[in-house]
C-alpha cells in the first residue's frame, strides 16, 4: 500500500511505541512472580507509549489537535484535524502478561476518520487504512471482511463489562441471544483488535457498549475500508461520543445487529 505522509507518520510512530511496549512487556512478565504487582509499571509503560506517539506524530504536525487516553484533550491551531490515539489498548491483557494488546492512532478531519492504523507489536501485524484507499495488512495483503453467510457458521466477539459496570446485564442478555445461533463468541480484551479482526475475516462481527473514541476511531475505518459496516447499536447515537456500536461484514450484518438492538 502507498499511504499518504500522514499515514507514514502514523506508522512510524506506531512501531516507535511498540517497540518501546515489548520491551516493557518482558519485564511484566517477570514482575508477575513477584509480590508486588505490575500495575504502577504498566502505567509507566502506557504513558511512556504515548509520550513517544505524541512526540512523533507532533512534530510532524505540530498544528494538528490531540486526543489521547492518558492526557486528554489538546486544541490544534488547526482545528479541522486531530489525532485521537490509545498507546496501549488491552492493558489488563498487558497486565497480566496475555500477548495480545495493540497501539491504536487515527486521524480525524472535520469530524470524520481519514486515517487509521492498530498495531500489534507481540505479532508484529500492522493493520492501516485510508479512506477511499481501502484497509490493509502490512503493505502487501488487502483486507476484506468474511464472506460466511450462515448464522451458526459465525464467530462473533465482544467485551464483557466488569461486575459493578451498568453494561453489564446488556451484555448477558447479548449473549444470551446469540450464542445459540452462532459457532461461538470470544472475548479477547481489546477493542481496537476486535475491530481489526473484523476487517480481517477473524471474526464476522463485533459489539460493545461503553467505549472511548480511542478505542475504536481507527478500527471503525479499517473495517469500513475492508467493506465491512459499522453502526451505533441505537439509531441516532454517535459511534466515537456514545461508544456503543455493532460491527460486521456486509453478508450477516442485519442479521447480527437485529440479535444485538433487539429489546435494547
Amino acid at each position: 500500500m502507498q499511504g499518504s505522509a500522514n499515514l507514514n507518520v502514523m506508522i512510524k510512530a506506531a512501531r516507535k511505541a511498540g517497540r518501546s511496549l515489548v520491551k516493557d512487556f518482558r519485564e511484566v512478565e517477570n514482575l508477575q512472580v513477584g509480590t508486588k504487582g505490575p500495575g504502577d509499571f504498566v502505567s509507566r509503560a502506557d504513558r511512556a507509549a504515548e509520550d513517544i506517539i505524541r512526540a512523533e506524530l507532533m512534530e510532524a504536525r505540530p498544528n494538528y489537535g490531540w486526543l489521547g487516553e492518558e492526557s486528554g484533550e489538546t486544541k490544534g491551531t488547526d482545528p479541522t484535524r486531530r489525532w485521537i490515539v490509545d498507546p496501549l489498548d488491552g492493558t489488563t491483557n498487558y497486565l497480566h502478561g496475555m500477548p495480545h494488546w495493540a497501539v491504536s492512532i487515527a486521524l480525524e478531519h472535520k469530524g470524520e476518520v481519514v486515517s487509521g492504523v492498530i498495531y500489534d507489536p507481540a505479532k508484529d501485524e500492522l493493520f492501516v487504512a485510508e479512506k477511499g484507499a481501502g484497509a490493509w495488512l502490512g503493505d502487501r495483503n488487502r483486507l476484506r471482511v468474511s464472506g460466511r453467510t450462515a448464522m451458526h457458521e459465525a464467530v462473533f466477539a465482544t467485551g464483557i463489562p466488569f461486575a459493578a459496570s451498568k453494561y453489564l446485564p446488556a451484555t448477558l442478555r447479548d449473549l444470551g441471544r446469540l450464542s445459540p445461533a452462532c459457532a461461538g463468541v470470544r472475548r479477547w480484551g481489546a477493542a481496537a483488535l476486535d475491530l481489526a479482526y473484523v476487517a480481517a475475516g477473524r471474526y464476522d462481527g463485533y459489539w460493545e457498549r461503553g467505549l472511548h473514541p480511542w478505542d475504536i476511531a481507527a478500527g471503525i475505518l479499517i473495517v469500513r475500508e475492508a467493506g465491512g459496516f459499522v453502526q451505533p447499536i441505537r439509531e441516532g447515537q454517535s459511534l466515537l461520543e456514545d461508544g456503543h456500536l455493532v460491527a460486521g461484514s456486509g453478508a450477516i450484518f442485519e442479521r447480527f445487529a437485529d440479535v444485538i438492538r433487539t429489546r435494547d
